[in-house]
């Protein structure tokens, strides 16, 4: 299996020098700890998982003798199996404010992991791993996407041109590092087995009272409304679970970091906004899964193929700042006439609207809903529309487009 190099390795490195913990969080099977422990190599840094349920309940039941047992510098994988660490943790570093004392990894989202936030709070410097970004498998180096013409033109430098099938074979594939690398080479194969050992279990470990063939059917209810505003009683019907339910349940895929938001974009001086935010799930290789589509060629001529396009799209410019260590603040704009723009993002004060289409030939039209945003109170930048053309292009002085194979 060849190693595929991750852009949050210089992130990593970096942090390590400034802060005494680096806690990496993410869905299993991203490849953190492969990461970690590539990184180790050479060093006098030791290894040791809670997934190993002997050293779990050392650390749960005595963690001070954990701690003296496995010595920093240190990676303690799957961290979230013992809270009772955090405490120690935060006392050693006290005392000898060793930097990089600590690397911790976890697959649970760390905002939503209990106990970490109180007990190493300013101490700690947490990094978010996804599945592979387009850069990441194509071996480059990325930055944050931004709607800036050099920028772009530079993220084109040694990639690869996609036609839309070629896209769509990426999307229906996934980036789970095990299927690019091609140490699985059948997706569904993979899916299959990634749902029944890890999803399940780990969802178990946050709810217990989980009947597995009821979350699965909800998992699928969820997957064939990607890219859609969130509607709890459509899911709650088609999963035949209750609101309440699906609520938790979504918190829970939340906290594995299968699924994330994107949220309305508000400001006080653009009023009839909606309120409801939008699904997406890092990996379309899952979602592809769960909504049965037999091959790329299908999906690409099927039903759901411009939601699954988009939460491609919308995942891979998340990804380009989780990689760099970023947050990224992306949302969506609609109002109450129905008018929308599928990602407004924002940074460095200014606002950027992006329109997603499986267009090859897109024209103007597609960005008059653009000046909806003068009226906010951060001024809109340069507009874009990403879509299947095969080369950087513009529509007019103020919108770009933009090939999905760049991102």
């Amino acid at each position: 299996m060849h190693y595929i190099t991750r852009n949050l390795e210089t992130v990593v490195c970096q942090v390590t020098k400034e802060y005494p913990v680096v806690l990496i969080t993410g869905p299993r099977q991203t490849g953190k700890t492969t990461m970690l422990l590539k990184m180790m190599e050479g060093t006098d840094r030791s290894y040791v998982s809670l997934d190993d349920l002997n050293e779990r309940s050392v650390a749960k039941n005595d963690p001070e003798l954990f701690l003296q047992l496995h010595k920093p510098p240190i990676l303690i994988d799957e961290v979230q199996y013992a809270p009772e660490l955090f405490i120690y943790i935060k006392m050693h570093v006290d005392r000898y404010h060793n930097p990089g004392a600590f690397w911790l990894t976890g697959s649970q989202i760390f905002q939503l992991m209990k106990g970490v936030q109180e007990s190493l709070a300013g101490r700690v410097a947490v990094l978010s791993m996804t599945s592979l970004s387009q850069a990441e498998i194509c071996g480059k180096s990325m930055a944050p996407f931004t709607v800036d013409l050099e920028a772009l033109s530079d993220r084109a430098e040694g990639r690869t041109v996609m036609d839309a099938g070629g896209i769509f074979e990426r999307i229906y594939k996934g980036s789970m590092p095990a299927i690019v690398s091609g140490v699985n080479s059948n997706s569904q194969i993979f899916y299959s087995s990634y749902l029944n050992t890890y999803i399940d279990r780990d969802a178990r470990e946050l709810s217990e009272s989980i009947d597995s063939l009821k979350f699965f059917r909800f998992l699928t209810a969820v997957a064939a409304r990607c890219s859609q505003m969130l509607n709890l009683s459509d899911i709650a019907q088609d999963a035949d679970i209750n609101q309440m339910q699906v609520k938790q349940w979504l918190g829970i895929l939340e906290t594995l970091g299968i699924i994330f938001y994107l949220h309305p974009f508000s400001n006080n001086l653009l009023k009839r906004l909606v309120k409801t935010p939008k699904l997406y799930f890092y990996d379309t290789g899952l979602v592809c899964y769960l909504t049965r589509w037999s091959d790329a060629k299908t999906l690409e001529s099927g039903a759901m193929n411009g939601a699954i396009l988009e939460n491609y799209v919308v995942s891979e410019i998340a990804k380009t700042y989780l990689g760099c260590g970023r947050e990224p603040y992306m949302y969506y704009y609609r109002d109450k006439d129905a008018k929308e723009i599928d990602i407004v993002l924002e940074h460095d004060g200014i606002l950027n609207p992006i329109e997603i289409k499986k267009t090859s030939n897109p024209g103007s039209e597609l960005t008059k809903t653009f000046s909806l945003l003068d009226r906010a109170s951060v001024p809109r930048g340069k507009g874009a529309v990403i879509c299947m053309k095969p080369q950087l292009g513009a529509i007019d002085r103020d919108n770009y487009i933009v090939p999905i194979w760049m991102i």
